[in-house]
């Protein structure tokens, strides 16, 4: 076992044979046959290294990035330089505390993340104008297509027609066609000013455009809406813009969307970095993405928590507003710190220094004599002419810089590490060696003055607080805290697989030859980019053994659409567009059905029997009675029920007779790397979770990744980006902004890979399967009754407990097993799926035999609360489980009829070591009744 492995697994060897023994097995080998069907270990060995360790390999990726070409970077087209507050990236981008937590479906132990999530949507509805604002959405583009379908939502009778701004980033417009192609919606792109309101449902303006220019549309906004009252208009604005510029709102749009990445993200060729979306209070339930509100606990404190969930695809499926599930909460988070370090007039500051060094710059050249081709009002980018564009941008490179180019326009776009040094170089080097000429301010933004915004921005408290480097390391501190992360205990989240994320992995996040490469800058200058990238693809082909594997997805949710995307696309290039019925088990992840809407497929329900495994018989005849629509069955091995099924081969056949593909869920791919094949199963396209299986951090929410593998029939119907694949065409039309998603985070997984090997993958998922087994087989002695198991009563890498009988008799939910094991120090397991009344739990490899120990304890001593509760040694209602989880301020001013001993510290371990919950159980129907998304006075 070389170094890394024995860091990354949890186990040591003493441990793992003692787990073995346990279980009644003599060996790793042999309890792994138990488990997984042998027909289906794959004979084909991977082909990966032996692993490196941390230093070799921390070596190695240095030296293909080091090919890399750190450009000055003007090129814009949505990804523009900027500055992380050296605050913000060491206690936040850098710490575990904030990058190994999970989406906060538990509030109680979220309220640190939720805070600044809430400050995220603040900053958005004091600079959109609007009345509510999502906790972030995958990039920009994505959000563009997610107002086109909100859109639709809200005017659903004003025909299929939506226009676009002609001058719309193209990345943007590609993403938008993809969606809209599926959602039988027409794309008209026009010229803004020409649009007819009544011919169409919405309307998308690009605002700076893609040139530069910066318009106010007020009056164009309002003859639209004279015309037609119920257009929705969506403006994608500049979020840097808006600290100066009119809001959105104020001019009349509907909806807005952005990204926030010029809010100190690093580019990273592409992301990751948060988009918004902003709208008004009475489309708020038909909102695509999360939202955080406001509610109180159960002592009337106020508290947070993800507001409106009933919209969203674990609650709704197909009749979500969105299949979106991982969103881009770190980095949104990052975003509305930046917005409370620098407050309103850092922003200002710095919103204006970036359009006057622009306007400088426009004068300048129209002075010495190059057309530049905003006559208006700009804010950040200029675009011009020259008659050898080409020779230019040579010379530039030459010189350190990279601008941009588009269907022979040139422009510039300038950024916050902008300088007038280098507003003067690019002068010279443009204007063939003249001299940058000096006008103040004042004299030379008069023109804008019209567009500025006369109203309040960030005059919440948080944003005027903390501006001294001190409060705001306290600050973040504080609200860290507050939460449960991998910092504090394992967090067995079914279906999530938190393991550890190393900090070697993460390492060269920070490096500039990965974070400040821009997504379109010149092929030549990203070379370590690129190789990276494809010995990462070649190293994810080998483990799952598919032909091809595209990078665009940047979650596993849109892995899934760009499946399903590929299989439609190449459906309809034999002649069979007609196939549009969509097979998924009633198990799946409420995703999949959400996403085979989107494609414009209908969902039909395959059942389970009662072990948990797929139907054969209903699998076939529901092939078999839509034979001639079939397009694909969505199908999660091992399944979401935490089990091997035997007829997976069988099943993939059955479907391929009758004309269809399968696509293949890799939420559950942790059990299978090393061992176990997806494409020789038999499906024909499948995505990686890169945030489960391959080590990036959660994020609290996103970001992560969601590649897909596909069998070489599906290769040419893969996505590609606009600007960057010279091969696009319409019909290969883009799924997210950047060529390869959010590609900084790929190196994690690649640093993974890299350090684990062969060998290393192959434990790491026997380990997995061990510890699930492990905490199955303990759960099972307390009393607990495994739901489903495979073959020899062996779970997968999950395991899930039947809490029903228990809640039958005694009246304790699932939800009072969650909130109780707070006070044990643990983020509960996933609750209430794939069954409701369940808990189910995956405690990864990376975890010890120790703190395996430890949960077992924790569970055995809930257990015996609850035959208290049945024998009447606890009150049926007033009791540690119904009041859980218990705080600080329940120990000041105790009241409860059980000691506060047993509340607080149910365990002697925790007399050590405790983190309190800093909220009660909160009211969520409150939440949702009281509807608000903005700060409030914390105090």
């Amino acid at each position: 076992m070389n170094e890394f492995c024995k860091r990354h697994i949890g186990l040591s060897q003493q441990q793992q044979v003692a787990m073995l023994n346990d279980l009644g097995c003599n060996s790793l080998d042999q309890f792994i046959g138990q488990v997984i069907p042998s027909d289906l270990i794959s004979q084909t060995k991977t082909t990966q290294k032996i692993g490196l360790s941390e230093d070799q390999a921390l070596a190695e990726i240095k030296a293909i990035l080091d090919a890399n070409t750190v450009y000055k970077n003007y090129i814009g087209l949505g990804y523009y330089d900027t500055i992380t507050p050296a605050v913000i990236r060491r206690n936040v981008f850098e710490n575990p505390g904030w990058y190994t937590a999970y989406t906060p479906y538990q509030a109680e132990v979220s309220q640190g993340r939720l805070e600044a999530l809430l400050n995220y949507q603040q900053m958005l509805i004091d600079l959109t104008g609007f009345d509510l604002a999502n906790a972030s959405l995958l990039d920009e583009a994505t959000a563009a297509a997610e107002a086109m379908a909100m859109a639709k939502r809200v005017n659903p009778n004003a025909g299929n027609k939506f226009f676009v701004d002609q001058n719309i980033f193209p990345q943007t417009l590609s993403v938008m066609q993809t969606r809209a192609q599926y959602l039988e919606i027409e794309l008209v792109v026009t010229d803004i000013s020409q649009v007819d309101a009544t011919q169409g449902f919405g309307c998308f303006i690009q605002n700076p455009d893609l040139y530069g220019t910066t318009n106010d549309f007020t009056s164009q906004i309002s003859e639209w809406k004279q015309q037609a009252p119920k257009l929705i208009v969506v403006m994608a604005c500049d979020i840097m813009s808006l600290v100066l510029f009119k809001s959105p709102a104020t001019q009349g749009a509907d909806i807005a969307i952005g990204s926030t990445q010029r809010f100190g993200i690093p580019i990273g060729f592409g992301g990751p970095s948060a988009a918004y979306m902003a709208t008004k209070d009475a489309y708020k339930r038909l909102m695509p993405g999360r939202i955080i509100g406001v509610s109180v606990d159960s002592r009337g404190k106020k508290a947070l928590r993800m507001a409106l969930q009933t919209r969203e695809q674990h609650i709704r499926r197909e009749k979500a507003t969105s299949n979106i599930c991982t969103a881009q909460v770190l980095l949104a988070n990052m975003a509305g710190f930046y917005a409370t370090y620098h407050g309103a007039d850092g922003l200002k500051a710095i919103a204006k220094r970036i359009t006057y060094l622009a306007n400088l710059l426009a004068h300048n050249l129209r002075h010495y004599g190059v057309k530049v081709f905003n006559q208006d009002c700009l804010f950040d980018t200029l675009s011009f002419e020259h008659a050898d564009a080409a020779a230019l941008m040579t010379k530039l490179n030459d010189n350190g810089y990279a601008i941009g180019s588009h269907e022979g326009k040139l422009f510039i776009s300038v950024g916050e590490s902008a300088s007038l040094p280098e507003i003067e170089d690019l002068v010279r080097l443009i204007c063939n060696d003249q001299e940058l000429i000096v006008i103040e301010p004042e004299v030379l933004l008069t023109q804008q003055l019209s567009l500025y915004r006369q109203d309040t921005i960030l005059a919440h408290e948080v944003f005027s607080s903390y501006h001294s480097e001190t409060k705001m390391m306290r600050y973040l501190k504080y609200l860290e805290n507050k939460d449960i992360s991998l910092v504090h205990s394992m967090i067995p989240l079914g279906s999530c697989t938190m393991k550890l994320n190393a900090a070697a992995e993460l390492e060269p996040l920070s490096w500039p030859q990965m974070a400040n490469i821009h997504p379109f800058a010149p092929r030549e200058s990203v070379q370590g980019y690129i190789t990276l990238i494809n010995s990462l693809k070649q190293q994810l082909k080998d483990i799952t053994g598919f032909d091809d594997v595209c990078m665009q997805p940047n979650s596993g949710a849109q892995g899934e659409y760009t499946g399903l995307l590929a299989i439609r696309r190449y459906q309809a290039s034999l002649g069979q567009a007609g196939r549009d019925v969509c097979l998924i088990p009633r198990s799946a992840h409420g995703t999949n059905p959400a996403t085979a809407q989107m494609m414009g497929m209908e969902v039909v329900v395959v059942n389970c029997d009662d072990s948990g495994n797929v139907e054969v018989a209903d699998m076939r005849a529901k092939a078999e009675q839509y034979r001639e629509r079939l397009s694909c069955l969505m199908i999660t091995y091992p399944s979401t029920h935490g089990v091997f099924e035997a007829s997976i081969k069988e099943i993939c056949q059955i479907i391929h007779d009758n004309g269809g593909q399968v696509y293949m869920d890799g939420a559950n791919l942790n059990a299978l790397v090393g061992l176990v094949k997806s494409a020789e199963l038999g499906a024909d396209v499948s995505h990686m979770n890169l945030h489960k299986t391959f080590a990036i951090p959660h994020g609290g929410g996103g970001p992560g990744m969601g590649p897909i593998g596909v069998k070489q029939h599906l290769v040419d119907f893969l996505p590609l980006n606009p600007i960057f694949d010279a091969a696009f065409d319409v019909t290969r039309s883009a799924v997210s902004s950047a060529p390869f998603g959010s590609a900084s985070i790929l190196a994690i997984s690649w640093m993974y890979i890299t350090m684990l090997g062969e060998y290393g993958l192959e434990q790491s998922t026997k380990a997995a399967i061990l510890n699930a087994n492990y905490v199955a087989h303990h759960l099972a002695k307390i009393g607990y009754p495994i739901l489903y198991t495979g073959q020899n009563q062996r779970v997968a890498h999950e395991c899930i407990i039947d809490l029903r009988p228990l809640k039958a008799e005694s009246g304790i939910t699932e939800v009072d097993f969650a909130k109780r094991l707070m006070d044990y120090g643990f983020h509960a397991p996933t609750m209430s799926f794939p069954v409701p009344g369940t808990l189910m739990i995956e405690p990864t490899e990376s975890e010890s035999k120790e703190e395996l120990d430890r949960f077992i304890q924790a569970m055995a001593s809930i257990y015996a609360e609850v035959q208290q509760v049945l024998n009447g040694g606890f009150d049926k209602l007033n009791n540690p489980l119904k009041n859980a989880p218990h705080t600080l301020a329940d120990l000041m001013t105790w009241d409860k009829p059980y000691s506060q001993k047993v509340a607080c510290f149910p365990m002697s371990n925790l007399e050590q070591s405790k983190v309190f919950p800093s909220v009660n159980r909160i009211d969520d129907a409150h939440g949702d009744r009281n509807f608000t998304c903005s700060c409030f006075d914390l105090n």
